[in-house]
């Protein structure tokens, strides 16, 4: 089944150079020119994917992506002519899935969506419940409870938690958590897992002494 991508940009030659892309990788294609019209498409479609840039007139990408991401769990890709590391966090806080900075290279952004694709595909293949006590994730419906209780959780957070508890008591470093659950040629650095393993202990409360530094190394879920 072919998968269809909004892609959002308020420059018109962006958007072109993306849609004639996408669709030779026969993706099939949506447009928006701001945020508000991306929202409003987003939330009365069915997207496999968004590809969103961040400085757009109305309502920004940011903005756009968290009203998106309060209905649907959409994968969502922010394209930003802004690199600076704080950007990246913010939206890696809100649960998009990947960050790339302009200018890009289209072959590389079609790179970076068959890589994000293919982890939803993934992650849907492969239906489960990880348990330890009263800490759960349903890798199914992408939820977490804790002692009966579904949290609020961001994208990231869940994938790394679902991913620590895989590989329960086996020390994961942060590279190979930056390139399994970011993915594709993701040029992060420590602050990025370390600021969302923060978060994430924060949100699993009682349980968050369950995942543990492994100085030197990167991080294990101890059950």
């Amino acid at each position: 089944m072919m998968a269809k991508i909004l892609i959002v940009d308020d420059e018109e030659k962006i958007r072109e150079v993306i849609r004639e892309y996408a669709q030779f990788h026969k993706y099939e294609t949506d447009e928006a020119s701001d945020g508000m019209e991306a929202v409003s498409k987003a939330l009365s479609n069915d997207y496999d994917l968004i590809i969103m840039d961040v400085m757009m007139p109305k309502l920004d990408g940011f903005s756009a992506c968290k009203e998106i991401r309060n209905s649907k769990d959409v994968p969502i890709i922010m394209l930003s002519a802004r690199g600076e590391e704080y950007d990246k966090l913010f939206g890696f806080e809100l649960g998009i899935d990947d960050y790339v900075v302009k200018p890009f290279s289209p072959k590389e952004l079609m790179a970076r969506v068959a890589a994000v694709l293919a982890r939803k595909t993934n992650s849907k293949a492969k239906p489960s419940i990880l348990k330890t006590g009263g800490l759960e994730v349903n890798t199914d419906a992408r939820t977490v409870t804790v002692d009966g209780v579904k949290i609020d959780i961001t994208l990231k957070e869940y994938e790394i938690l679902a991913y620590l508890m895989q590989n329960k008591n086996i020390a994961i470093s942060r590279d190979r958590l930056l390139s399994d659950i970011w993915g594709y040629d993701f040029f992060g650095d420590d602050r990025t897992i370390d600021t969302h393993i923060k978060n994430l202990r924060m949100r699993i409360g009682s349980y968050r002494d369950k995942i543990t530094t492994v100085r030197g190394v990167g991080y294990k879920f101890e059950d």
